[in-house]
């Protein structure tokens, strides 16, 4: 069906008749009207926008929008559409100017951006929450006069200019990948070309380079792009990981704009002494994506998982056990790589992930029933069969997201399977590292396990930050490869952060290192500093055995220091920092993998700790007992002696160590039905 706009030959005269003639087809004609347009009634000017002050009896939904309800429209138009009526931002001019880390604009409940692709002659329909029907001429509205004395409306500036950017890094005059924002006088965003005016935040849902951070919408750019811009004034914020200095300013677009470049000033260079920055748990994402997403946010190595969500399956097909994208060996440049490993999953035992295995995928990625796994699928693996498979097939092994799923990783731990405890945040802005998951952590090295932290993001959103939460690795000497990255995550000397970046040594040595103490014990001297770019860290806590022992405050981006304990027994050390991205002076905004110190060559073992992991592997056997679906009884059989042999020998170091304690029986349960 077409609509067709036929021009009268002779407007002046009265139409008596309009007669139709079929000639080479034959033709069904439907409705017949007329207009008194002066212009063509069918097309429409270019995409336009108004700043629209509601009146009384008006209200926005949850997202600050007007919306259908079911009375039809809130808004809408007779000769246009209406693409969006969105709140007005208002954001505090001095803070996008100063040094606030997350500068939030604030929703208007009361004016809204209205924008529309509609005929010059148009009409604009609002229909207030009592079901009333509000009329406005569109002319009259773009003439910048009131339609109705109910009505404020002004003209927001149209986005028409042709603006290439370019982001170049200052001393060397490169160009770099970044993470760009860029919005007008009213707040509204201004994506460049080929991204969305409104990011999409659904799980698994258009991964296209974006990011939604609260109200502010970003896209990630290679370090070039094009954004047609309203004439006057535009707010940008360029970011580009914890090193540099991330930049936000206000410039004005003239008739002449045609270029602007943005310098961005790399003030920390951690990068340079040995250290690269990563993060261990991506999900989605295209190898490429990643690849841009890593570059622009700073992040040296990113590893996107694979994995199974019931009956759907994610980044399999980029999973080929052997390349690592961005590295020299695959035709980049060595600074930024990727790599596809995977996580596998079971809703009560755990998740696992497995980096940087080389060969066959380990399957099955979810098994033990729906949550994780497809409906109906048996446990056919434990956790601690997985850590094998990815140890023999060269890759590391890393517990993901501390504390949970809490139930096997005791056993895997104890067992010697594990490389590593990652701490996990989606967006630092609403939560930073985990308390209960340090906590947890804590609890493992004082039964005298050796676990380096790593953090990541688990990223599986727009609204999710790569990188937000990350581990930096101190390659030392080494040099930076996939393979050398591995290898210096297991020797242990990290540290986690959302942005201040911490170097620790007790008498020299480094996390994941040991300091030997005659069994007199001794004094040891603890150096630490601390350097950001823009998380001000609020102060630090010498962490020992999981206590705060020393406790020092920070003033500024950057501090050092020293301090003197005195020890007498074997214990572990590490440094803890709090700070914040969004202003919270309790968050913990970095911590630093442990430096072990042996008295007298006595173990760290903390009885109430091992007993709380004891009891953990108790439970994970007990629901392999009850409650897990079967494969077999052969095969379950053997599943369940890799968790009786970490329980074996946990509780044989309890006795070995002369502590007491209860524990539950490790056996089937068998009730008999009474009859």
């Amino acid at each position: 069906m077409w609509l067709y706009a036929l021009p009268n030959p002779y407007p002046d005269k009265e139409l008596s008749a309009l007669s139709l003639r079929a000639e080479q087809e034959i033709s069904l004609v439907f409705a017949v009207t007329t207009t008194a347009l002066t212009q063509h009634p069918l097309r429409l000017q270019g995409r336009r926008k108004l700043k629209v002050r509601l009146p009384p009896g008006f209200h926005l939904n949850k997202l600050g929008e007007l919306d259908v309800d079911d009375r039809g429209q809130q808004i809408g138009m007779d000769l246009g559409t209406v693409i969006s009526a969105r709140a007005v931002l208002e954001y505090s001019r001095a803070d996008w100017l100063g040094a606030k880390v997350d500068v939030q604009p604030v929703r208007c409940g009361s004016e809204v951006i209205v924008e529309y692709s509609a005929h010059p002659d148009a009409r604009l329909y609002l229909r207030s929450d009592d079901g009333r029907l509000h009329m406005f001429e569109l002319r009259s509205l773009e003439g910048g006069g009131n339609a109705s004395a109910s009505l404020n409306v002004a003209t927001v500036e149209p986005a028409t200019r042709p603006v290439k950017i370019r982001i170049m890094e200052k001393d060397s005059g490169v160009r770099v990948a970044a993470r760009l924002h860029v919005h007008g006088a009213h707040g509204e965003y201004l994506p460049p070309k080929g991204h969305h005016r409104k990011v999409n935040t659904g799980r698994f849902e258009d991964f296209s380079g974006e990011f939604a951070n609260g109200l502010n919408q970003y896209v990630y750019v290679d370090g070039s792009c094009e954004a047609d811009l309203p004439l006057g004034p535009v707010f940008v914020e360029i970011c580009r990981g914890f090193e540099v200095r991330p930049l936000r300013t206000i410039v004005d677009i003239t008739a002449s704009t045609d270029t602007l470049t943005f310098e961005l000033d790399r003030v920390l260079r951690w990068r340079e002494q040995g250290w690269v920055s990563s993060d261990t748990h991506v999900h989605f994402l295209s190898p490429q994506t990643a690849l841009l997403e890593g570059k622009a946010e700073g992040v040296n190595v990113v590893n996107l998982l694979a994995a199974q969500w019931g009956e759907l399956f994610t980044n399999v097909a980029d999973f080929d056990g052997r390349t690592t994208f961005g590295a020299k060996d695959f035709g980049g440049d060595g600074e930024f790589l990727v790599r596809v490993g995977t996580e596998n999953r079971m809703q009560v035992l755990g998740h696992i992930s497995l980096l940087g295995y080389e060969g066959e995928m380990i399957n099955p990625l979810s098994c033990g029933g729906s949550n994780e796994a497809a409906i109906g699928h048996v446990l056919e693996a434990t956790m601690a069969d997985w850590a094998e498979r990815c140890r023999q097939q060269g890759g590391l092994v890393v517990m993901p997201h501390a504390p949970n799923p809490q139930a096997e990783r005791a056993a895997d731990i104890v067992l010697g399977l594990v490389d590593a405890i990652e701490m996990m945040s989606f967006n630092p802005r609403t939560a930073q590292l985990s308390a209960f998951g340090l906590a947890d952590w804590y609890r493992y090295l004082n039964i005298g396990y050796h676990l380096p932290l790593v953090a990541g993001s688990d990223k599986m959103d727009a609204a999710a930050l790569l990188g937000g939460s990350r581990t930096y690795v101190r390659l030392g000497e080494r040099d930076f490869t996939y393979r050398n990255w591995m290898d210096a995550v297991r020797s242990g000397d990290t540290f986690i952060t959302v942005g201040p970046l911490v170097e620790m040594t007790v008498e020299g040595r480094r996390p994941g290192g040991t300091v030997s103490l005659p069994r007199s014990g001794g004094t040891l001297t603890i150096d630490w500093r601390i350097e950001s770019v823009s998380v001000p860290p609020a102060r630090v806590e010498l962490i020992c055995n999981g206590t705060v022992l020393e406790e020092v405050r920070c003033g500024g981006l950057s501090c050092k220091g020293q301090l003197s304990l005195p020890i007498n027994e074997s214990c572990w050390i590490a440094l803890r920092v709090r700070g914040s991205v969004a202003g919270r002076e309790a968050d913990i905004a970095a911590h630093t993998s442990a430096v072990y110190v042996k008295v007298g060559g006595m173990p760290i073992f903390a009885t109430a700790d091992a007993v709380s992991v004891l009891a953990q592997i108790e439970g994970s056997i007990a629901y392999m007992d009850t409650l897990a679906p079967k494969s077999d009884e052969a095969r379950h059989s053997r599943l369940r002696a890799a968790l009786e042999l970490a329980h074996h020998r946990l509780h044989h170091r309890l006795h070995e160590l002369g502590a007491s304690h209860h524990h539950a029986p490790v056996h089937s349960v068998h009730v008999e039905r009474e009859h």
